[in-house]
């Protein structure tokens, strides 16, 4: 193998695993920073057994100077300021053998938390870099769902997002005239529920009932209630509206939702349900009408607020 093949692997290697430290190196700091604590906590311990003997060297060297401070015979050529003196230097020593009892645990700790408080910097950076990015990409999809809007219509932009396409059903149906039975084949519309924060409201729903016309009065009303909320607390989180309507709470609900700026700086200023009714397939391959909500949120919340 010739040296510059060598050299080069060598390179990637070592590339390669210095970007796998960085990727993790939260993670890493914050196992060295609670190791780090524990360490430095027993190492507190094993200091303090030591203690003792400093601190009894200590009462013995300050006695010693109070009792021939006060000693008569001796006291011509020990007076107080020498007395002044020593317990001085008797303190000050007594603290540097203090300092280098506990420096060790001391220092470790403070790496610990340094450790510590460096990997929640780098996670609050990348969660920044995060919604930036976040932000980017919901503004480029918005200004591109504009533009179809403006060009090809909102039937024609449902219909891309949510993948509306006519499909040919074979249904079983009663001749009105002879009663018998017949096979017939229909088109239908059928969207899916694959698209951002679409979700279609049906039996898996806590809030769901049979009657089509009693769900969407209560999907109406819970929107006029949740755009009553987001005046009234300036902000609501789409995890909230999911807990209105029944639906299982989500990891992006707790993120995502809706801000109220009075002078609509941000978002669309009010709560939308995007209540759509349409049909979609079955497991059976047939198709059932379904009620297709799609929630306008203005995205990470946490940002705006």
């Amino acid at each position: 193998m010739k040296k510059n093949e060598i050299i080069a692997r060598v390179t990637k290697a070592v590339n390669t695993a210095t970007i796998k430290v960085k990727k993790h190196s939260p993670e890493i700091l914050i196992a060295a920073g609670v190791v780090g604590t524990v360490a430095s906590a027993v190492m507190a311990c094993k200091a303090t057994t030591k203690l003792s003997t400093v601190l009894e060297e200590h009462k013995k060297d300050v006695d010693a100077v109070h009792e021939c401070s006060k000693n008569e015979e001796i006291k011509a050529d020990y007076s107080q300021e020498d007395a002044k003196k020593d317990l001085s230097i008797i303190y000050t020593q007594t603290g540097v053998k203090l300092i280098k009892l506990y420096a060790p645990a001391i220092a470790l700790g403070a790496l610990s938390l340094t450790s510590i408080v460096a990997s929640n910097n780098i996670l609050r950076k990348r969660n920044v870099a995060l919604a930036a990015a976040y932000a980017t990409v919901d503004k480029s999809f918005k200004e591109y769902r504009n533009r179809v809007v403006e060009r090809f219509g909102e039937q024609v932009d449902k219909e891309l997002k949510y993948d509306i396409k006519a499909k040919k059903f074979e249904e079983t149906v009663k001749d009105p005239d002879t009663g018998k039975e017949k096979k017939v084949k229909s088109t239908v519309n059928v969207a899916n529920a694959d698209s951002g924060y679409a979700r279609f409201f049906d039996e898996s729903c806590h809030g769901y009932e049979e009657d089509s016309q009693y769900n969407l009065l209560m999907l109406r009303g819970q929107q006029q209630y949740a755009n009553d909320l987001l005046k009234s607390r300036g902000y609501i989180f789409l995890n909230d509206v999911y807990d209105m309507i029944g639906i299982d709470r989500t990891k992006e609900g707790q993120i995502v939702g809706w801000v109220y700026n009075k002078n609509n700086e941000v978002g669309d200023n009010f709560v939308d349900f995007g209540i759509l009714e349409t049909n979609r397939e079955t497991e059976d391959g047939s198709y059932e009408p379904a009620i297709l909500l799609d929630f306008n949120v203005d995205g990470n919340i946490l940002d705006l607020i």
